[in-house]
């Protein structure tokens, strides 16, 4: 796992230049050259030197790469060393990582400490794949592939009922590895809903755009018109138009036609509200998704009070079941991997594009930070949650309870939405 995750780093920075590595200053993005010194430093800092109490193995790293001390801002102008010696710094901690647990299993505190070290990796490594996007660079180059057959399976419109009942949302102790904001599960109450069968379309956000939805006040909310005022958008951030009804959207540095049936994204929260309210419709609350993703009809007409793992059961995500790690380097069709079907019927819940829900990101009563502190609490309040995952997502990170969360106004992650019934 951790080999992996240090393949997919290196795989998403070869080929780039000290232009590239550093790229513009953005509110938005890192500098890759710096954030690469920075997944170095996080293994480092919380098994080589908080656990075993090791010097570090390079003096001014605290003064570089910890994000808790060096402001954003200033990160493209500290004294980073040049790419030959970040990566043998990033060597220098990861073999070192490697040797300790040779030959033996890990206690249960250094698997926790494992775990957390591989999957903040994997949250970076997603970050560098959008932050390719939005710097307009090369698509990377993933050594995993997944066959193509979905890619072109159509649009699967509809909505699903979901029973109402007493929902416990979040993580249950005995789920293994499970971040901060997750613990623990509680009861909530769902009412009754329906809820689409799948994510919202290219066609039918074009749909919203074409029907002037980003000129229309009503469709906008206090928030999101002071965000489309200041940014002037008309459309997805990505998008162009290339005459009356056509699109086409740039994908890392090419411009193709937009695909009508892969759900839409890189939208933000406030674009998702827009469109639901311009469609009658509205974003579904956390528990809601949650419900629909991990519960099962019960009788009579309830929630069953067992959870699944996934939106199909217990097995692990397979190229099969849903779209991750990057296989198809992009989406696919609202239509594919039908063996992924949630128990209601619901499709893609796991994989293709995040899903912005109605939700702010909130601490769950009783909530207690982990050794990662500044994980989740700086964002309580201030952000959105988003449920399920995305195509470079990395399956062994995501499942149903997996909450994510970004400000509003974010188009550059990986995130479209699905809709619920008023």
């Amino acid at each position: 796992m951790l080999q992996d995750a240090r393949a997919r780093t290196l795989e998403l920075v070869a080929g780039l230049d000290r232009e590239r590595l550093m790229g513009p200053q953005l509110d938005i993005v890192n500098p890759l050259l710096w954030e690469i010194g920075h997944l170095a430093w996080f293994h480092e800092h919380f098994i080589l030197r908080g656990l075993d109490g090791q010097p570090p193995l390079m003096s001014e790293a605290d003064g570089l790469y910890d994000s808790a001390r060096v402001p954003h801002g200033t990160r493209w102008s500290i004294p980073l060393p040049p790419l030959v010696d970040t990566l043998a710094y990033m060597a220098s901690v990861h073999d070192a990582l490697v040797r300790r647990l040779a030959g033996r299993e890990p206690t249960p505190q250094e698997a926790e400490l494992y775990q957390l070290v591989t999957y903040h990796e994997d949250m970076h490594d997603e970050a560098f794949t959008y932050s390719r996007q939005t710097l307009g660079y090369p698509a990377p180059t993933f050594a995993v592939s997944t066959s193509a057959r979905a890619a072109g399976s159509g649009p699967w419109p509809g909505d699903v009922p979901v029973s109402g009942g007493i929902w416990r949302l979040g993580s249950e102790p005995g789920d293994g590895f499970v971040f901060d904001n997750e613990k623990w599960a509680h009861p909530v109450p769902v009412t009754p809903f329906r809820i689409a069968r799948a994510p919202v379309t290219n066609a039918e956000f074009a749909a919203f755009v074409t029907d002037g939805g980003y000129r229309e006040a009503a469709y906008w909310d206090p928030e999101g018109a002071k965000w489309r005022e200041g940014c002037r958008a008309e459309h997805p951030v990505y998008w162009t138009r290339r005459g009356a009804r056509e699109w086409t959207v740039r994908r890392f540095d090419r411009e193709e036609p937009l695909a009508p049936d892969q759900p839409v994204i890189h939208v933000n929260w406030h674009e998702a509200n827009a469109y639901c309210r311009w469609a009658g419709r509205r974003l579904p609350t956390e528990a809601e998704w949650e419900a629909a993703a991990a519960g099962a009809p019960a009788l009579p007409d309830t929630l069953s009070e067992t959870k699944r793992a996934y939106p199909w059961g217990v097995e692990v995500p397979t190229p099969e079941l849903a779209n991750l790690d990057g296989g198809h380097l992009g989406c696919v069709d609202v239509a594919a991997h039908p063996e992924g079907d949630s128990a209601w019927g619901c499709r893609q819940m796991i994989g293709n594009v995040w899903e912005w829900t109605a939700s702010p990101f909130l601490p769950f009563p009783g909530f207690a930070p982990d050794a990662y502190k500044e994980y989740s609490e700086p964002a309580f309040g201030t952000r959105k949650v988003l449920r399920g995952g995305a195509w470079v997502t990395r399956s062994r990170m995501v499942d149903n309870a997996y909450r994510n969360f970004f400000g509003p106004e974010r188009r550059d992650v990986f995130a479209g939405f699905r809709t619920v019934a008023l």
